[in-house]
């Protein structure tokens, strides 16, 4: 079985994350990659937007979503991105690489890598 994959590479989006005191007075930029599994065939086909997974509207959404929430964990904050994905989207599968730049002195960045389907 082959899998069709629309992805969406290193979206930034600034928001409220973290336990600490001084992380809920900020914005920090969390740096989204995501692989949605879809079936490009149809929309080969036919040339037309309707006929795909719409990755601008999928990252309209979540820029809307995870600029205003207020997470402690990215893990929170990583399985509700994949929940709208999964369920606003129709996406059978998507993976979900999440890195919370500045974290921890001296990293490029700290993070979560989550797989979901529509079973999980």
């Amino acid at each position: 079985m082959s899998m069709d994959i629309i992805f969406l590479k290193r979206l930034e989006i600034e928001t409220v994350i973290g336990i600490y005191d001084w992380e809920r007075e900020i914005k920090q930029v969390v740096v989204l990659d995501i692989e949605m599994a879809s079936d490009i065939r149809k929309a080969a086909a036919t040339d037309h937007i309707d006929d795909t997974l719409d990755y601008k509207s999928v990252a309209k959404r979540l820029i809307q979503f995870v600029s205003e929430s207020e997470f402690g964990l990215v893990e929170t904050l990583a399985e509700r991105i994949t929940e709208i994905i999964l369920t606003e989207f129709k996406v059978p599968w998507v993976k979900l690489v999440l890195n919370k730049r500045g974290a921890i002195s001296g990293a490029e960045g700290v993070g979560i890598i989550i797989e979901r389907g529509k079973k999980d």
